[in-house]
């Protein structure tokens, strides 16, 4: 083992970084302490690689600065790659000289600025690439170009290794021996990898920067997290999960089915809905109609009739039946029970979490979804199981399936009770302040859920809060209601 580089302490403060104005970071602050390894993670496009070229001294910075940035900074990158073969066929287009280039060969790539020969040849073995030193580089496949890029770098004696997804394009074999060197550099060179998944994290890592996207070309690092911080790891874990995985919604148990609803009647038809107690009128003539497949935010401030008119809707308020209202199908008041429409809605609230106090395990809340029972009264199907198996795979929890729901974390709790109000796929979902009570990391593993819900089910979703502005992506249709005076 060589003796432990000495990296000074690595501060970008308040940095805004301009990328030819196709791309911005905005207002990064961010310190890398020596012998920390990172990875940076976030959804596309929200700047994970902008962040990481920023290191090697890529982009314009138009506010703040970089302090004690080393000189010999090792990268490894798809946009590094391109560059490099890019100017490898720029020597085609040289009309100097009467021959034909054949282009920089493997050889010379590796060795002209080679710091560690020793090194580079032992890879060069080890990634099979001896048989390839006198190939012109332009004529390598992708792979074998990135295996190229991996020996430069980490034969350059790099101060500061950063690793834009490292382990995309290899085989097998080369991503194991690949992972087993970089555990052997971990106390002599600090790293800084781009992953997209968290599977592939190696176990040497200790901190996670977490990016978000803030417009359609703009990024910020929104969240730094220490490996060692469990639960705050688990969360952004989860979050990752939500927003990057290409799990989709579990299916529907058809043994549960709903009864079938006509698709050209809407949802909800509300018609000058109003809500009053003696003089007081809460809500004024309310229309508003729910059609199949439209997902709406309602907003409105406290004293506004947000939860009167969802009572409305689930027939909860008395007043229900004094107004002409439709749901599902059934007019308001014409012989229904009211089990036959809570039938078709899923509802989660801060109110239901209150009442969910049972010591059931996970895997039992979701199925609970199955029966609208709170706890579990009835013996569950092989195919229930298997179904609440699936949902908290996608939440990213399938480890704590026989975890006691009374021991989560507030912000797990709501998530599985979304997840029991969707088991059964009920065509309108309604999510009343779901983010209420909730830190910012728990709010946007809620929010990612209730996207990954708008784009790939068939139910509609009602999602409820204070504020029009904050708004999920899928979400399109929106009604705002205002206090009476």
């Amino acid at each position: 083992m060589g003796k432990k580089l000495h990296l000074d302490r690595i501060h970008l403060d308040k940095l805004t970084v301009n990328f030819d104005d196709r791309f911005t970071l905005s207002d990064v602050d961010w310190t890398i302490e020596p012998q920390q390894h990172w990875v940076i993670t976030g959804t596309n496009g929200s700047g994970k690689s902008a962040l990481a070229a920023v290191l090697s001294g890529v982009g314009k910075i138009e506010k703040g600065g970089i302090s004690s940035l080393p000189d010999n900074v090792g990268l490894v990158s798809f946009e590094a790659q391109a560059e490099l073969i890019a100017k490898e066929l720029k020597k085609d287009d040289a009309d100097i000289m009467d021959v034909i280039s054949i282009g920089t060969p493997v050889q010379e790539m590796i060795f002209a600025d080679c710091k560690d020969p020793e090194l580079a040849t032992r890879l060069i073995e080890k990634f099979g690439l001896t048989k390839l030193l006198e190939r012109a580089f332009r004529k390598l496949s992708t792979g074998e170009t990135r295996k190229v890029m991996l020996i430069r770098a980490l034969s350059s004696k790099p101060e500061l290794l950063i690793l834009d997804e490292p382990f995309d394009g290899l085989d097998v074999d080369t991503l194991a021996m690949l992972q087993e060197h970089l555990i052997s550099i971990k106390e002599v060179t600090p790293m800084i990898m781009v992953l997209n998944r968290f599977d592939e994290m190696p176990s040497f890592i200790t901190h996670v920067a977490y990016m978000d996207k803030v417009g359609m070309h703009e990024g910020r690092l929104s969240l730094t997290v220490d490996r060692q911080n469990e639960g705050a790891f688990n969360e952004l874990y989860q979050l990752l999960h939500l927003k990057t995985s290409d799990l989709s919604i579990p299916a529907a148990d058809p043994s549960s089915a709903l009864p079938d609803l006509d698709p050209s009647q809407p949802l909800v038809n509300l018609k000058a809905a109003t809500i009053q107690y003696g003089e007081t009128v809460i809500v004024d003539k309310l229309n508003w109609v729910i059609q199949p497949g439209e997902h709406w935010q309602l907003s409105g401030p406290n004293g506004s009739g947000k939860t009167c008119v969802l009572s409305l809707i689930t027939g909860d308020h008395p007043q229900c039946y004094t107004n002409d209202i439709f749901v599902f199908g059934y007019q308001r008041g014409q012989g229904e029970s009211i089990w036959q429409i809570k039938q078709f809605i899923g509802y989660v609230s801060t109110a239901l979490q209150w009442e969910y106090r049972v010591s059931t395990s996970c895997r039992n809340v979701i199925i609970s979804g199955f029966y609208d029972s709170i706890g579990m009264y009835t013996k569950s199907t092989d195919q229930q199981k298997k179904i609440a198996d699936d949902w908290l795979h996608l939440l990213g929890m399938k480890d704590r399936a026989n975890q006691p729901f009374n021991k989560l974390s507030y912000g797990d709790q709501r998530l599985l009770l979304i997840a029991r109000a969707m088991v059964k796929h009920p065509p309108l979902l309604i999510l009343d302040e779901p983010c209420l009570g909730l830190d910012d990391m728990n709010r946007q593993l809620v929010l990612a859920l209730i996207e990954k819900i708008c784009a790939g089910s068939e139910t509609t979703v009602l999602y409820v809060n204070h504020h029009a502005e904050d708004k999920i992506k899928g979400i399109e249709n929106y009604l705002r209601l205002e206090k009476n005076n």
